[in-house]
């Protein structure tokens, strides 16, 4: 009797369908929308005056005349992800406003901004997606999506500092595009016995990694670890595993939320699909541990399609299996080429993980912990899964 598998693998799989653009990967294939449209441009007015009202500490004043919109009228995909923007960043400068910060965010700005993220399919937080995927423009237009060709829709307090955090990230999703394409084509010719392209592709990707360190490795050309530490990082965290919210947020007149504080984690790099996509792709496997767990939890803040994308390559072509099952030199020796690339890209990641997080808050006797954005104690974990990866060279 023949058995009828249950979510075979696939033998095809397209981008385009997950929302993964062959130019951009990640990032949209058509730059953000600046501007909403109708009644809702009364939001963008706002926005544009958010940086110099949190400036003055008096964000709260101007962000209680947020109107109340009715959601419906948005339509999905640049107005969606535009009205999450700016609602996002309503809800942190509300929060952030002032120090100590308040533990609730009024409905005029959470009614809204709740509606949005559950069309979207992420929790009402500001996520590695809103703030980086969905937060640039280009410069010109016939340029790619690079350094030195990009800027920020919005900011909180703005400059060099803040602005370059964001855009480096931003070049890295388009930096990694490549890989994203040469991987599935590697998949491809893993389903069909072919080690030299397995080779070819696995080539390809090592370049974009290198690619992905190239751009990341210009952080601190603008980003100095005291400013971000001091003035870009607090307005980032969320309200899961934060003590200054030790029972989340309130999100008033949210009737999902039954009156109940909702804890969610901060935009943080680890919500980028592109560490998973390749974990996936490679047969990288982590130890259990909080930081792994922490990982998983993670994919609720990945666009829908990205996650998809990312369970449905998994199963698609054990390309690590291949490999070691009939050692192909070209193949086994491109393959090592990406791991040790992946390496290298996290390796200067943890660098900068504590030059601009761990040693600025050793100097800071009110905020000496390890605690990243996204509300966990990432260096010890850093450094184990770091470790880990090496353990994956074929030899």
């Amino acid at each position: 009797m023949n058995e009828t598998l249950v979510n075979p693998p696939l033998t095809h799989i397209s981008l385009t369908d997950h929302g993964v653009d062959p130019v951009n990967g990640f990032l949209p294939g058509i730059d953000p929308l600046r501007h909403l449209s109708g009644t809702y441009a009364e939001w963008d007015d706002i926005a544009a005056q958010l940086p110099k009202y949190l400036v003055s500490g008096c964000a709260r004043t101007l962000l209680r005349d947020v109107p109340q919109f009715d959601t419906a009228a948005l339509r999905d995909g640049a107005e969606l992800e535009r009205a999450m923007l700016l609602l996002s960043y309503f809800g942190h400068a509300w929060i952030n406003d002032t120090e100590p910060p308040v533990s609730s965010v009024p409905a005029n700005i959470a009614v809204p901004w709740a509606a949005v993220a559950a069309r979207l399919g992420r929790p009402p937080i500001l996520s590695y997606a809103t703030q980086q995927l969905h937060n640039w423009r280009r410069l010109d237009d016939s340029r790619p999506v690079e350094l030195g060709n990009i800027a920020r829709l919005q900011d909180f307090l703005g400059g060099m500092d803040d602005d370059w955090f964001v855009l480096v990230h931003i070049a890295i999703e388009a930096a990694a595009a490549p890989a994203l394409t040469a991987c599935v084509r590697a998949q491809d010719a893993v389903l069909g016995g072919d080690a030299d392209t397995v080779a070819v592709e696995l080539r390809r990707v090592a370049a974009s990694l290198a690619a992905m360190q190239a751009v990341l490795a210009r952080m601190p050309e603008r980003c100095d670890p005291y400013v971000y530490y001091h003035r870009v990082r607090r307005f980032l965290f969320g309200w899961k595993n934060n003590p200054a919210f030790p029972e989340g947020i309130r999100y008033e007149g949210v009737a999902a939320f039954g009156g109940r504080p909702q804890s969610f984690s901060g935009e943080t790099g680890a919500q980028s699909a592109i560490i998973p996509f390749l974990d996936t792709v490679f047969g990288i496997s982590d130890e259990a541990d909080p930081l792994a767990d922490y990982m998983l939890s993670l994919r609720d803040y990945v666009p829908p399609a990205h996650r998809a994308f990312i369970e449905q390559v998994g199963p698609r072509a054990d390309l690590r299996g291949m490999l070691l099952r009939e050692r192909p030199y070209g193949a086994v020796a491109a393959y090592n080429e990406c791991i040790e690339a992946m390496h290298a890209f996290r390796r200067l990641h943890l660098d900068y993980a504590a030059r601009y997080v761990q040693q600025q808050a050793q100097r800071d006797a009110s905020n000496s912990n390890d605690v990243g954005t996204g509300g966990t104690p990432f260096m010890r974990y850093l450094r184990r899964h770091l470790d880990n990866i090496l353990d994956h060279i074929i030899r």
